[in-house]
């Protein structure tokens, strides 16, 4: 089986999403098309990426990543394809990658050098789908592309890390209204060393400040003597199956109960600090 999922910012209003489809059925026509998303915000690489990264590894072996987000290519953003985890990634040279460099080492990188082999009139992302289909087929990135050693990994939203503190940020607002940040499991075990700690959500208000992770959102239930119903509305904190730390209310519903995004304030950019050793 060939997979190439799809991640774009296209939406579903209009006919982009569909032709990509058409796009790659016409060229390799044996191809599984698999949707992750389109409804990213429009050119937010930063959303892009928390939801590659949360996505991929459920995918077979081998699956190509098609991510259409800020894809044009200009002085700024090449082209590029990557062999990752086993993976293979085709997206414009923009930061998209940035948080699964958190997690894997890169493997094979190629700047893609095809565009003068197709019609003058192609597209981004008729490169891409050209590429896609390629790799699907099981062809090499060296045939699309030449080597290249690093790629543009994007500072500004990137946590900041000192012995007593890990600053990062809400880089995506999901559907439940949950705020998920770019601070990995990984990076809180390296620097908690079994010490306390609070996570800041508003250092103007100090009662929304949460001093436990829980595994599942179900264990903030820690009494007997109260319903799953009698804990609804209060905020949590846990690192989600991406990995990365998530803040939520339990059994958030933005129509009844509320979401960290309505009643904290949560929004795409905000700080979130986690101090330690209290």
């Amino acid at each position: 089986m060939s997979i190439i999922t799809l991640t774009t910012d296209y939406g579903t209003k209009d006919h982009f999403v569909g032709a990509l489809k058409g796009k790659i059925l016409k060229e390799f026509s044996e191809a599984t098309i698999i949707d992750i998303s389109h409804d990213i915000d429009p050119f937010n690489t930063a959303q892009a990426s928390y939801i590659i990264s949360a996505a991929y590894r459920s995918f077979p072996k081998g699956t190509v990543h098609l991510i259409g987000v800020d894809a044009e290519r200009n002085k700024e953003n090449r082209h590029i394809a990557l062999a990752w985890d086993e993976h293979f990634f085709i997206c414009a040279d923009n930061g998209i990658p940035g948080m699964l460099t958190q997690k894997i080492v890169p493997g094979q990188m190629v700047e893609i050098n095809i565009h003068d082999r197709l019609p003058n009139d192609a597209t981004d992302l008729d490169v891409f789908v050209t590429v896609a289909c390629h790799i699907a087929r099981g062809g090499q990135l060296n045939v699309i592309g030449k080597e290249i050693k690093s790629i543009k990994q994007v500072t500004e939203l990137k946590p900041t890390i000192t012995s007593d503190t890990i600053k990062g940020y809400v880089v995506y607002i999901d559907h439940f209204g949950n705020g998920v940040t770019n601070i990995s499991r990984s990076q809180f075990l390296e620097h908690a060393k079994g010490r306390p700690y609070e996570i800041i959500l508003n250092e103007k208000r100090e009662r929304s400040n949460i001093r436990t992770i829980w595994p599942r959102y179900s264990d903030i239930v820690v009494s007997d003597k109260f319903k799953i119903k009698d804990y609804e509305g209060q905020k949590l904190a846990i690192f989600n199956e991406a990995g990365f730390l998530e803040i939520a209310i339990f059994r958030s519903n933005p129509n009844t109960v509320g979401s960290a995004a309505t009643l904290l304030g949560l929004g795409y950019r905000d700080v979130v600090t986690i101090n330690f050793g209290l």
